[in-house]
């Protein structure tokens, strides 16, 4: 029998909703014991955790519109989650919540070489896609840090980057069709199997959502040709601003590299203590690892011009990349800096913001004052080409209120990044952890009308809710900057 849907959530009989799930996912699919929800208390953004309520792993697109009906007939709000690998708190629980995990989703349902396209589910691995067509000299662009563990649903929701993004564009660009289960438990089909289709741009829409209109659980991607030609170089600095201007005259050059990485110091330190890859010179200020790819006259003329605009720059040194094997090692060092940080401090806290290439040299050097000023050492690796930043401060959570000084210093590191024209989120999203400086970035007409937007795809807010948008409740510190009036206006929805 139904629990009355009047009941406020904290009143729920569990017992009960959890058998109303069993009926549609099976009962070895339904998590309740309290040491197995431990699991699922957070995401990749580990400072913060709630249980869920419940856990449920559906397998079809059919298990999850039936799991939404019956959290949409309660009134039970429901979160979901891929790998659990994002980095802004977008899959954290929030208090007697279902959590709908897509982990068991893992079907490559079609691949269809002809038209360079392939439909997953979304629990399906990043790297998967391209494994599954590289045989046949293909692959997908789209490649995260992560990828090796990180979901498709997940990079859905997040709009994830990667190396490569400078060049490809980053998720959306790569998704062509999807089939959605929205918040009531509908089951409907946005874009298509082609670029272009009539009608509003649902699919760019729901790209980037966070969770918060439904859950995808059809993706249906485009699939590149691999490049006749990759030349990977790797260029050392005596200083980051040589690096950061070496950047600029690359793109001012009319160069598009397939991807262009910056690390500092502390960053090629981390990683060679760890990986090891003895490509990455120790006492060099900054490395900067471009790809150029295409055919190979292109390939072959744009890696020379690189070259020469790096020693233009006062680069110490060129390494260009023998082979496939060591181009895969230059960039399995720039792969594993953010888990080469454990060896450096025993937490770490990353941020995601965005600049404009030309104010790069200035950023990083207010990165390092902010650093000095809050007490913390900032590591930097990020997207140079496109000046996404992901500067990473190294802390230890067991001290008391360290977490409250790296998360002042991370919010001092985003509002300078908009103050110099840029963003908040490059490719992390926003979800938990950033929602509290939207208002930096947005008017409280922008955030008020991307609310009519998600009550138009849920009225009653049960699909991640908490995410993105900023309220009293939880956003004090920028309560207190004067942003109470943004905030009452959201509120009223």
């Amino acid at each position: 029998m139904l629990a009355e849907n009047s009941l406020p959530t904290a009143s729920r009989d569990w017992s009960l909703i959890a058998k109303e799930f069993a009926t549609i996912v099976g009962d070895h699919n339904v998590v309740r014991r309290k040491e197995e929800l431990l699991v699922y208390e957070c995401d990749g953004l580990t400072s913060y955790r709630q249980r869920p309520a419940i856990v449920v792993l559906p397998r079809t697109t059919e298990e999850v519109a039936g799991v939404v009906k019956i959290c949409h007939y309660h009134c039970i709000p429901f979160v979901a989650r891929g790998s659990g690998t994002g980095l802004s708190g977008g899959a954290l629980p929030i208090e007697n919540c279902v959590l709908i995990v897509t982990a068991l989703m893992k079907q490559i349902l079609d691949v269809d070489l002809e038209n360079q396209r392939v439909v997953v589910q979304p629990g399906v691995i990043n790297n998967w896609v391209t494994q599954a067509v590289s045989g046949a000299g293909f692959y997908y662009a789209p490649d995260p840090s992560s990828q090796i563990i990180c979901s498709v649903g997940g990079n859905v929701a997040e709009n994830s980057g990667g190396v490569h993004c400078l060049k490809y564009g980053v998720t959306t660009n790569h998704v062509l069709g999807l089939k959605l289960v929205l918040p009531d438990g509908t089951i409907v089909d946005v874009g298509g199997r082609v670029p272009e289709t009539p009608g509003y741009d649902l699919t760019g829409l729901f790209v980037g959502s966070e969770g918060t209109l439904g859950i995808a659980t059809e993706i249906t991607l485009k699939i590149l040709k691999t490049p006749e030609s990759i030349r990977v170089l790797l260029a050392d600095f005596s200083s980051v601003e040589a690096a950061g201007a070496t950047v600029s005259d690359i793109i001012s050059a009319g160069i598009i590299p397939g991807g262009m990485e910056m690390m500092d110091n502390m960053s090629i330190n981390a990683v060679e203590n760890v990986v090891a890859t003895g490509c990455y010179p120790r006492d060099a200020a900054a490395i900067l690892l471009v790809e150029v790819d295409g055919l190979e006259v292109e390939a072959a003329e744009n890696s020379r011009r690189v070259e020469a605009l790096c020693y233009q720059n006062g680069a110490r040194s060129v390494r260009i990349a023998a082979d496939l094997e060591e181009r895969l090692t230059l960039w399995k060092g720039r792969k594993a800096a953010f888990a080469a940080m454990g060896k450096m401090a025993p937490d770490y806290y990353v941020q995601d913001g965005v600049i404009p290439r030309t104010t790069l040299e200035y950023v990083l050097k207010e990165i390092e004052v902010l650093g000095e000023k809050h007490g913390y050492h900032v590591a930097n690796v990020f997207h140079a080409g496109d000046g996404n930043l992901h500067p990473l401060i190294l802390y230890d959570n067991s001290v008391p209120g360290a977490l409250e000084q790296v998360e002042e210093l991370g919010g001092a590191i985003l509002k300078l990044c908009v103050q110099v024209g840029g963003s908040i989120s490059g490719e992390h999203g926003i979800g938990a952890d950033k929602r509290c400086y939207m208002p930096e970035m947005f008017t409280p007409i922008d955030l008020e009308t991307m609310q009519w937007v998600r009550q138009a795809f849920d009225p009653v807010t049960i699909a991640n809710p908490g995410k993105i948008f900023p309220t009293p409740r939880t956003c004090g510190e920028a309560a207190r900057a004067g942003t109470t009036q943004q905030f009452e206006t959201i509120e009223r929805f």
